[in-house]
């Protein structure tokens, strides 16, 4: 049985405690507690602020579900980094402390799951290929789990989530087997499903006897685009993505569309480049020449389509951040920022083409009756958290409408 609670990962505009009032009003039987740099920062809070949570909680009568250690904490702009498998020792146990700081905080509280996710690969694993990435995400949750004492109920959750090193739910299983605990399981994300399963309803079936706990928000298709180096490309299938294609030498772009090849340079490329454009096009079928857009007339300033394109942006591996920085102009331009729209709807980084953009439950495409279903028949038993972050301006309605769509649904028939 699926039963409903609320992260306040989506009301970081209020008061910690004024957030747990506000989700009981709304009728949820338990409450995520995400850490925050400005809500629930574990750095800041001791053992009486802890213990005054707690008493609240009790107050409320309601639970507390789970401990989400915030992959937003450190460096807001660069969500997720550093990572448990960053190459930098002293990265990897700033994250470290931070699960044991959650797994501290769930000790006092009486939660008994807290959950991360793996983070991606960046540039440089791409540059440092005889380092296994796997290998130091399971030597760091191992080391986490030694946080963990013998007589206490706490597991720990790994979060696949799209364009992460751990992306899918077969992969979340994966590194299951391979840590080898007992006190480690899965953590699956309805949302992230939807987009990085190309049947995400027999996935969340296979993958439900399995988890633990659940994050529950809508999506819908979007346009999806890789970016890619020129020195790397791969197999591109304009089928499935459209493709920006990085030249390091000049730091243009190159898109690769069947409705609008544009190459964006600060200059018009020499004969060398306009070869290796034309041999571009030609490798995936595009037989009109690509249009030059001069890079510095795009806007770069803020818009409306921010948080489109930062939460598309952070979700692309491999790259440098100011390799995904300088696209954000060419991005913003594709999504009609100053002009018409390129692309006509929200530019997705997934397997599926469905954006990882969390919408508010029966706003988007999902089936969530039909997900709920095949978790309950499969064996799911606990909590499923909705995880609004980009509703916080709006988060009452957002409290409110999830709660009266997936109240309907939770329930098994």
């Amino acid at each position: 049985m699926i039963q409903l609670s609320y992260s306040t990962f989506g009301l970081t505009q209020l008061p910690f405690l004024d957030a747990i009032d506000a989700v009981v009003r709304a009728g949820y039987a338990g409450i995520e507690l995400s850490f925050h740099r400005d809500q629930f920062n574990p750095f800041n809070l001791d053992d009486a602020d802890l213990d005054a949570v707690r008493a609240r909680l009790d107050v409320a009568r309601i639970v507390p579900a789970c401990v989400a250690t915030a992959s937003h904490f450190f460096t807001p702009q660069r969500p997720h980094e550093p990572s448990l498998m960053t190459l930098d020792v002293a990265g990897r146990k700033r994250r470290i402390d931070l699960v044991k700081r959650g797994i501290r905080v769930a000790r006092r509280l009486g939660v008994k799951l807290v959950t991360f996710g793996s983070g991606f690969l960046r540039e440089e694993h791409v540059r440092q290929p005889q380092v296994d990435p796997g290998e130091l995400l399971v030597d760091s949750i191992r080391e986490c789990l030694r946080e963990l004492r013998d007589d206490e109920d706490i597991t720990l959750l790994i979060e696949p989530e799209p364009g992460m090193y751990i992306e899918t739910l077969e992969q979340g299983l994966a590194l299951i087997r391979a840590v080898g605990s007992p006190r480690f399981a899965l953590h699956i994300d309805i949302c992230h499903a939807y987009c990085s399963e190309p049947d995400y309803l027999d996935a969340l079936a296979q993958a439900a006897p399995h988890a633990r706990y659940l994050h529950i928000s809508d999506a819908r298709q979007g346009h999806n685009l890789r970016i890619v180096r020129d020195d790397a490309v791969p197999a591109l299938d304009l089928d499935a993505a459209s493709a920006l294609v990085y030249f390091p030498d000049t730091a243009d772009y190159l898109l690769l569309d069947r409705q609008h090849p544009l190459y964006f340079a600060d200059r018009a490329p020499d004969a060398a480049r306009r070869r290796r454009i034309d041999a571009l096009l030609a490798q995936v079928g595009i037989a009109r020449p690509a249009g030059l857009i001069d890079y510095g007339s795009l806007y770069a300033g803020a818009s409306p389509l921010d948080d489109e394109i930062f939460t598309y942006l952070i979700s692309v591996p491999g790259l440098s951040f100011d390799v995904l920085e300088r696209a954000w102009p060419i991005v913003a331009h594709l999504r009609g920022v100053r002009g018409p729209a390129l692309f006509g709807r929200m530019v997705a980084n997934t397997r599926t083409g469905i954006v990882h953009f969390h919408e508010i439950p029966g706003e988007g495409t999902l089936d969530l009756a039909a997900s709920f279903r095949a978790l309950n028949t499969h064996g799911f038993d606990g909590f499923g958290s909705v995880e609004l972050y980009h509703h916080v301006e709006g988060w009452q309605q957002a409290l409110d409408q999830s709660y009266r769509h997936l109240a309907a649904i939770a329930q098994p028939a």
